[in-house]
């Protein structure tokens, strides 16, 4: 559980995302609103987080004032002595919280040194103890759950720029790993690889994230042979507390890990409980270096193709036949090939079929996140809606960390439209991989639904810095120029929008998803809903059942679906997908 909870009114949800990250940052727990499962009351849910929390920080505003769940959050605090109270627009708190100490954070910018903070870290640390940044890193009194810790990129140094994936493979295998265990934090896999390719200073490390330990290797492979140096740092003062370096054969790679993990654990001290050892030992993987290795490429293909890729996605699916071509048996390359036939499936053409390569993943490992994604968008699709939330909701229950399942959860979202929901999970997804784009631009459409000016900006930035780096890799990148197009237009730089329309139309006038991109883009910035109409008719005569759901969901056509032309269009192809559904019976 978190020791810290954060309690605010919706209009101030960024101010509490700045004060839940300055506390975590130094190495609080927190905990808010935007972290509810989707598979439990959320009611029970704040209920449990609020009673079980050490500090209850309440935000008072004008909106607060009028927020019975703010009231109420507030109230419960002061019954069990945690609340910790601040104003961040001047309000005075109500009767009877106005009887004790409210910090005063009007124009807060973050500044940890500005008297209201001070004010409001001394209580939090006064009730919740001492964050983990300023205590001694191998004290016991952390006890379990106090060590948090960051796995650096480990360095590629084979001399060859195409190895990439491999160490980045290592990494976030080590990083999976750990994250397994209740007796340690670690910091995701987004947060870490930002800092890929810099010098990294151990004690401002430590600062920025909280963090009281550190890992950083290198890997070297040549041919058969596979070299990986690793150490654990104590980041608070930089020194090295383990260290090695194994040479082996790349057969040896899985023993390798599990040594670096198991040493990991016994120089932090960390009693791992019965389950906990038996998922690391039984882990989803294969006997085969060569398997191994190409399912690390075909994952490298996959998160760049961010699921909406055609091209990437067929080449992870061709890898990752190779990969189960080598070891039959290899269950997460069943699962991500089952889920990148999937997003074929649903997005482009029907004729991928991922029921065999989810059946065997889910045969192999009943508990691979990618095949039961893959096998929850099957159900939905098939009408089962209960069945697929089920299903997603046990995925996110064995993986919360999954990227994965979260861009599963924010579509049925959205298609839903649980708008709240989804920006969750889209959130989350975004904060897991550098490379997502695509969760950018859906936010966008979610802010901007919700007439969330201030919030779908600062994401339209966010937006358009991915996909510009997304085409600084791959220029002809649609899907990219199509989610870049959505930010610029919300920025009002109107210039460039037009010019990478036509920039996307030339390059790639065959990607149906791009143009349906494009025309939610000229009806909800531009106001050209004849061009728009025009780019979704070669859109409608190709797309998918699934894409029909999102279409009829999508809050961004609102303003052309009185059109009669948009209703011929939407009508035909319901009709011609309800003739193919019928004739495939």
């Amino acid at each position: 559980m978190s020791d810290i909870f954060i309690s605010y009114a919706r209009s101030t949800e960024i101010v509490a995302g700045q004060i839940g990250e300055a506390l975590r940052r130094v190495g609080h727990k927190v905990w808010r609103d935007d972290e509810l499962p989707a598979h439990r009351n959320y009611g029970e849910v704040i209920e449990e987080r609020l009673r079980s929390a050490k500090a209850v920080v309440v935000i008072w505003s004008a909106d607060a004032l009028t927020s019975q769940w703010v009231r109420a959050e507030a109230d419960v605090a002061r019954e069990n002595g945690t609340l910790v109270q601040l104003s961040c627009d001047g309000t005075v708190p109500p009767l009877p919280f106005n009887q004790i100490q409210c910090a005063d954070l009007r124009g807060w910018a973050g500044d940890l040194n500005h008297p209201g903070w001070v004010k409001i870290a001394d209580s939090v640390t006064s009730l919740a103890g001492p964050p983990l940044g300023t205590m001694p890193s191998r004290d016991d009194s952390a006890g379990p759950g106090g060590t948090h810790i960051c796995v650096l990129p480990f360095i590629n140094m084979s001399g060859d720029g195409e190895q990439e994936y491999f160490s980045d493979g290592i990494t976030e295998d080590i990083i999976t790993d750990l994250s397994r265990l209740s007796g340690l934090r670690v910091v995701s896999r987004n947060t870490a690889f930002a800092f890929k390719g810099q010098i990294v200073d151990i004690r401002n490390l430590a600062k920025e994230l909280g963090v009281s330990h550190v890992i950083e290797g290198s890997v070297r492979k040549a041919g058969d042979r596979v070299r990986i140096s690793a150490q654990l740092i104590e980041a608070i003062n930089a020194e090295p507390i383990w260290a090695n370096r194994y040479d082996r054969n790349l057969d040896d790679i899985f023993a390798i890990q599990d040594e670096i993990s198991s040493a990991i654990v016994d120089a932090l001290k960390i009693e791992l409980l019965p389950k906990e050892k038996k998922a690391i030992s039984e882990r989803s993987t294969t006997g085969n270096s060569e398997a191994y290795d190409l399912y690390l490429l075909a994952r490298q293909h996959w998160i760049k193709s961010t699921g909406t890729d055609k091209r990437l996605m067929e080449i992870t699916i061709r890898i990752c036949q190779q990969a189960v071509d080598l070891d039959p048996t290899y269950a997460k390359a069943w699962g991500l090939m089952a889920l990148a036939q999937m997003r074929i499936n649903i997005s482009h053409d029907p004729s991928f079929d991922p029921t065999d390569a989810t059946e065997k993943a889910l045969s192999l490992d009943p508990k691979n996140v990618e095949a039961l994604c893959a096998k929850a968008i099957m159900l939905s699709t098939e009408e089962k809606s209960g069945q697929a939330r089920e299903m997603l909701a046990h995925a996110l229950e064995l993986d919360p960390n999954s990227f994965e399942v979260h861009k599963e959860v924010a579509r049925d979202a959205f298609l839903n439209g649980e708008l709240d929901r989804a920006i969750s999970h889209y959130e989350k997804a975004l904060n897991m991989m550098d490379d997502d784009f695509h969760s950018a631009g859906m936010l966008v459409t979610c802010y901007h639904a919700k007439g969330d000016r201030e919030k779908e900006e600062q994401i339209a930035k966010v937006c358009v810095e991915r996909v510009e780096r997304a085409l600084k890799r791959d220029p002809g990148d649609g899907n990219a120029l199509s989610m870049g197009i959505a930010g610029l237009a919300t920025l009002g730089d109107h210039e460039r929008v037009r010019k990478w329309i036509d920039r996307a139309m030339m390059i790639d006038p065959n990607n149906h998803l791009m143009r349906y991109n494009l025309a939610c883009t000229l009806v909800v910035e531009l106001g050209d809903n004849e061009r728009a109409l025009e780019l979704l008719k070669p859109y409608f005569e190709n797309v998918t059942p699934k894409w029909i759901q999102h279409t009829v969901a999508d809050p961004d056509l609102d303003k052309v679906r009185d059109d009669p032309r948009f209703i011929v269009m939407l009508e035909e192809a319901q009709a011609r997908l309800e003739k193919q559904a019928q004739s495939a019976e």
